[in-house]
Parts: structure tokens; sequence; C-alpha cells
């Protein structure tokens, strides 16, 4: 490797290893500050897992800032912990080879669950986000018990096939929406109102012995996204998921940025003019069920998405006119935000197929190039790389996120 190429990377991993302060912006990597033990071993534990290569010693001490014997105390913790291994040595330098480091996958594990109104998803991550064991059920409004009953089979079948290995499983992450037992849509049973009033994470926490952490489904895709995705290389992007509804985060300065409720990046609930000037929400025009409704009516019975991925000609071209209208009206948020925000990137992602999802990102950047030569910087619309089972997995990087990764909160708890 050249020289210009080490120092290029090595600009490049610091700014995904290092944390903002809460003001000023001022970079902190390794700390003096209470809790800095915790905060140390947190961020080498990013510059190994962002390197995405073997890596030494000394080069995590540049990264971070830290001294090499403050390096060689943590790395020797982790290495015993069996969070991260040896991957060779280092040779054609003077002395004695540097060992090289990578993240051991079975360090830690953790199981992800999406809970949406068209569906519910499980998985099973390793530490570098391998999906190790999937399942989804195609269900509409799926009920409470229908959920634990779903979730106690899937945990009983990833045992018996020893997908993960269950004493190292660390937490169970649980994506929700936010309004799931609250916004009208079709067909939803009056029952369906039970999401809004139960304790979630108290249904699960009994079933393994483990912390359960909930979140909202678009902020467990950003996390997600930003973790174990593009984010490795975006510091700054808008997310948008396309599931059942519309949602949305925002990541900043490589931290998920939540806003004052907890709604950043949400959307969906934008208002916005249909085919015959009547004021709806925008995740009434661009969403699954959305997408879903339109095919009915032209006379397609689809559900889920792989009866989007088996329509015929004539279902596609409906599919294909649909995604122009979506473009339309996602068109003018994603250039408020872009101009707002001055992202490196927006991603969407959800269970909108990649083909689909692929499209849509081609008409927005030709919409919006439009602006080119009136605004300094458009931020590309891209395809998130979590964009399959987004929130599920999302979702299951949350225990990763709240045990081992650089996070604000580490120095704020």
């Amino acid at each position: 490797m050249r020289v210009e190429d080490k120092g290029e990377r090595r600009a490049e991993l610091r700014s995904h290893v290092t944390s903002d302060s809460q003001s000023g912006g001022a970079h902190l990597a390794g700390t003096n500050l209470e809790r800095a033990g915790d905060h140390n071993q947190r961020v080498t534990l990013q510059a190994v897992r962002a390197a995405g290569a073997p890596i030494t010693r000394a080069e995590i001490a540049e990264l971070t800032g830290l001294t090499a014997p403050a390096i060689a105390n943590i790395t020797k913790r982790l290495l015993n912990d069996g969070m991260i291994m040896k991957a060779g040595r280092l040779t054609g330098g003077r002395g004695q080879p540097a060992t090289k480091l990578v993240v051991n996958p079975d360090g830690a594990f953790s199981i992800g669950l999406n809970i949406d109104r068209d569906h519910i998803a499980i998985v099973a991550l390793d530490f570098v986000g391998n999906v190790r064991f999937r399942e989804c059920r195609e269900v509409h409004f799926a009920m409470p018990q229908e959920v634990i009953t779903f979730f106690r089979e899937q945990v009983d079948k990833l045992i018996a096939q020893k997908a993960i290995q269950i004493d190292r499983l660390i937490g169970i992450g649980i994506g929700i929406p936010d309004d799931l037992g609250r916004v009208p849509v079709a067909n939803r049973p009056d029952a369906y109102q039970i999401w809004s009033e139960i304790d979630v994470a108290a249904l699960f926490s009994e079933i393994l012995p483990v912390p359960v952490h909930v979140e909202n489904d678009a902020a467990a895709a950003s996390i997600g996204e930003m973790q174990f995705g593009h984010g490795l290389k975006s510091r700054s992007f808008i997310y948008t998921i396309i599931s059942a509804g519309l949602g949305g985060g925002l990541v900043i300065d490589g931290h998920y940025y939540r806003g004052v409720g907890g709604q950043s990046g949400e959307i969906g609930f934008l208002p916005v003019r249909d085919e015959q000037g009547q004021e709806r929400s925008l995740e009434d025009m661009v969403s699954l069920y959305a997408l879903y409704d339109d095919l009915r009516k032209g006379g397609f019975d689809v559900s889920t998405p792989d009866d989007l991925e088996n329509l015929d000609a004539k279902g596609l071209a409906r599919v294909d006119a649909w995604l122009d209208r979506a473009a339309e009206h996602l068109a003018m948020p994603f250039l408020v935000m872009n101009c707002a925000i001055d992202p490196e990137a927006h991603y969407i992602g959800g269970r909108l197929p990649a083909a689909f999802i692929e499209k849509l990102c081609a008409r927005l950047n030709a919409r919006l190039n439009v602006y080119a030569r009136r605004i300094k910087r458009l931020a590309p619309i891209r395809r998130a790389e979590l964009a399959v089972d987004a929130a599920a997995r999302g979702a299951g990087i949350l225990p990763f996120n709240d045990r081992f990764l650089p996070i604000r909160e580490a120095l704020m708890k």
C-alpha cells in the first residue's frame, strides 16, 4: 500500500472511530473523562471493527489518539473476552512483526425483532452484523399473543439449529412503529389499538434472560445503517424506510439524532395532495400499503413483497407508474431535508423490493438534479445497504450499540 493510501485510509477511519461532543463539535477519541475505561474500550473496538481488515495496535493508537500502553491493555482485555482475535502478523517492517487484530464474529450475538402491520420478522446477528438466522411471517395486524408465540417458536428453532452461541447472547432489540396501534389504516381491527397501550419490552423480558431494547422501527433501521451499513463511510445521512407505512431518521456527525420528541426524519405524516386534489398524508401515497391498494384497484391481488416481485408485465407497468408518482410526492420533502441538513447521502430502505427501490432512487435523483444549478450540493439518493429486513437487523444492532459501540450516552450515564 502506498504511503498516501495509508494516510487517506487512516483519515477516513479516524472519522468513524471518534465521537463528537454534545456541544462545540470538537472530536472525542480516547478520553480521560469519567467512565473513560468503558469509553476507550468502545472506541478501540470500533477502530478494529471499522477497519474492515486486520489492523495493528500501532494503527489503533494512531486512529484513537490513545497511548500504546493503553491500547495494549485494552486489546489484551478484548482478546481475553473473545471480542477480537488475532489475524496473523504484519511483516516487512523493522523489529518484531506486529500482530494484526480483527473483530471476532462469535464475540457476541443479538436477536432483532420487527413488528409491523403487515409482518413479523426475526433475525439473529453475530458481532459483525451477519445474519445467522432469519424468519419472516407475512401476517397483517398480528396481535401481541401471536407475536409472542412466533417469537418463542423461532427462538426454540434457532437454539435447536445452533445458529448462535446462546450463552453469548447479549440482548434482544425490537423495532416497532411508534404509532402502530393508533394510525387508522384500511382493514385495521379495533383491537389492534392494544399495541399503543402495552409495555412491549415486558412482553419479551421473561422469554430470555437478557436486556430488551425497544426502538421506533425507522430509528432502528437508521442506527443499523449507521453502525453496519453505508454509515461506516457516511457520517451524516438521511434514512427513509418504506414499509407498511413511511418513516425515517437522521444520522448527524456519526450519531443518531433523535430530536426533541424522537421524530427526526419522520416525513410520513406530511400533508400532500392526491390525484383528485384531496389532502392526504405522505404515507397514504408512498408506502407498501399505498402500493398494494393501487395495484388492487388495477385488478392485481397483492399483499406481500413477494407478490410484488411475481407480478406479470402489466402489473410491473402499474408499479412503474406508481413509482413515478411516489418520486413526485417525495421530491420536495427530500429537497427540503437536503437543504436543511446538508447530508452526505440519503438512503432508502425497507421492504419495498430492491429493484423498485433502485428505480425510485434513480427517479428521485433525476428530479432533484433539476435544482443542481440553484442548490450548491445535492446529496445522492441510494438504496440502503441494510435495505432488506432493515428494521429487524437495525433492532438486532441495538444491544451491540448499548453494550459495545461508542455513543454519547456511554459518557453520560
